[in-house]
């Protein structure tokens, strides 16, 4: 049987250029693809069938493969029926998997395969064939090429078994490419949007942006280019699983990280950040150098870093603040730009070697407001931020001010009344 290798081979090329896949991948796909199909014309149960493909002659050569087995190894029951699973029940016998059907004894534990004479050969015959022949060996068994071409079902057999491969390459691929990408800022564009969720294309590959992780507020259309921060990459079933995101407080670390070499090369950390995407962000950093201020260096001059990082966020606010070991000191840079008068803290424990606790902060009834923010907003950054849990209250000395200045106030009205001879 001679197959026309010159139109083979240009599949190949083109599966290489357009998908990526090797040439090994692709014959080696081509191989199993004419095994399945030999094996659902002319095979037997339990057989198990290799074809190999001259990319010279296009000749093709079809071999049957069974194990070296042993009493120990293999079951010597006599045929008994087995009830197959429901994906290989049907009409008519199907033999085209070479995987054994899989038996359990009455205590869950698994059985050890049945001897099947298509797929094993017992050691005593198989050293007739080969001296040195060793358990879990495979001989190999040349089979008769068909003279005729494969009949539909089997062509249409050969062409699933091509499909699966070719996607298995894919997935190989993707995974290879992406797992090392992970936890990395990646450029892609956007190709729809579908029940909440946005598909990012990544070349050959399609990502997902679920809901959760878009900046509230943000709208794409098809064909624009989006800036994301890959989350995971997982193999399922149905292909590689890539989840990207613009939320994750990662993302804003990474946009710093692109626009400020000092974090890049360690000389500038990121010790914690807060974040509520799309609206606010804090986050704390150091320098491992005592000469360079880290606030400076995320902020650049005239604010030309941050604004490059925000700009990016659609407008998101960060404020930059340096990271202090003192909890009071850190409350006090965590809740800015509000003036605080007072910090006393109420509780304070270790767990492992981060501190948590409980303060109360005092800070006038002007600067209330500004403390707490918008909704809240800035003492919750603050106390995700350096997790802690913070109450905010007004200062009451401007009125006991208030109350202490009325009495004078009264004594001097009396004095005048006085005076001008009222009293």
């Amino acid at each position: 049987m001679l197959f026309d290798i010159k139109a083979i081979s240009a599949a190949i090329d083109a599966f290489e250029e357009e998908k990526g896949i090797d040439r090994t991948t692709m014959i080696s796909a081509i191989e199993a693809a004419l095994g399945t199909a030999y094996k659902r014309e002319y095979g037997k149960k339990g057989q198990i069938v290799r074809a190999h493909l001259d990319m010279a002659t296009g000749a093709t050569k079809f071999e049957q493969i069974k194990t070296v087995v042993d009493e120990s190894t293999v079951r010597m029951d006599e045929e008994e029926e087995v009830e197959l699973p429901a994906h290989l029940q049907g009409d008519r016998p199907r033999f085209d998997r070479n995987e054994e059907v899989v038996e359990y004894n009455e205590d869950g534990t698994l059985k050890i395969p049945r001897y099947e004479p298509e797929r094993h050969l017992l050691i005593q015959a198989a050293k007739l064939i080969k001296k040195n022949v060793q358990l879990g060996d495979e001989l190999v068994f040349p089979l008769d090429a068909p003279d005729e071409d494969f009949g539909r079902i089997a062509a249409q057999a050969a062409k699933q078994v091509v499909f699966q491969k070719v996607r298995e390459a894919e997935r190989g691929i993707a995974l290879k490419e992406f797992a090392t990408k992970e936890g990395e800022i990646i450029v892609g564009q956007v190709q729809r949007f579908e029940r909440g969720n946005l598909y990012i294309e990544l070349g050959r590959t399609v990502a997902i942006m679920p809901y959760a992780e878009q900046i509230p507020g943000e709208r794409y259309k098809t064909g624009d280019r989006i800036t994301a921060l890959v989350v995971s990459v997982e193999e399922t079933p149905r292909g590689i699983s890539i989840k990207l995101s613009r939320a994750h407080p990662d993302f804003l670390v990474k946009l710093f990280m692109r626009e400020v070499p000092e974090i890049a090369s360690g000389e500038v950390v990121v010790k914690a950040i807060a974040r509520e995407a799309g609206q606010r962000s804090k986050i704390a950093v150091a320098s491992e150098d005592p000469g360079l201020d880290p606030v400076g260096a995320l902020i650049g001059q005239r604010g030309v870093r941050v604004s490059a990082v925000t700009g990016e966020l659609s407008g998101e606010r960060v404020d930059v603040i340096e990271w202090m070991e003192d909890p009071i000191d850190m409350i006090e840079a965590a809740l800015s730009p509000a003036r605080i008068e007072d910090i006393e803290i109420l509780e304070e424990n270790e767990e492992g070697s981060v501190i948590r606790g409980h303060a109360r902060v005092t800070v006038a009834p002007d600067q209330q407001s500004l403390a707490i923010g918008r909704a809240g907003q800035n003492v919750r950054l603050a106390a995700k931020l350096i997790n802690w849990k913070i109450d905010i209250e007004a200062s009451k000395k401007e009125e006991e001010e208030d109350e202490e200045e009325k009495p004078e106030d009264d004594m001097e009205e009396m004095i005048e009344d006085i005076v001008d001879g009222k009293e």
